[in-house]
């Protein structure tokens, strides 16, 4: 099972590869790592995508790693996820309509057009891409390159207020 944890570091020298480190010696493939600055610049946020069983140990060891302040394992449907791909495919002059119209349906961006060849950038859901990269398979993928995926905890909802009864 694919999980997605968010880990909130002190942006030091060395934080990454410790973190990484922890994953490999349990055995750990990471499928997708990222990291980036926070709204405070002293911090750092990395997303982990790791298959594997129960996290709950795996949490507990990220909190003893030096530098950790916060760990989170998103829970499925809990989360905003996001990746962006860079995807160029085969254009014959012939189908390029085509292609751009199936393009269009995922609300691909057209970043690039060569003689023989159509890049896209597509931003969404991890299984959004997966749909647009099958799709662009038919006309010939010539490269492809994923950023990593990134998540958030979706905000707390407010209760839906209650409506009086007509006397």
């Amino acid at each position: 099972m694919s999980h997605v944890i968010s880990v909130t570091v002190e942006n030091k020298p060395g934080v990454l590869a410790r973190v990484a480190s922890m994953f490999a010696r349990r055995d750990f493939n990471i499928h997708s790592l990222t990291v980036g600055p926070t709204e405070d610049p002293s911090r750092s946020r990395m997303t982990v995508v790791v298959d594997g069983p129960m996290m709950e140990q795996v949490v507990k060891q990220l909190y003893k790693l030096v530098h950790t302040l916060k760990v989170t394992e998103h829970k499925p449907g809990e989360a905003i996820e996001r990746e962006i791909m860079l995807l160029r495919v085969n254009a014959d002059p012939k189908r390029r309509s085509e292609i751009l119209e199936s393009a269009n349906m995922f609300e691909a961006r057209t970043v690039d057009v060569g003689p023989s060849t159509v890049t896209f950038e597509v931003v969404g859901e991890p299984g959004h891409l997966a749909d647009f990269h099958e799709m662009m398979k038919t006309y010939g993928i010539v490269s492809l390159v994923k950023s990593g995926r990134i998540a958030m905890a979706k905000d707390a909802k407010t209760a839906t207020k209650k409506h009086k009864q007509p006397a």
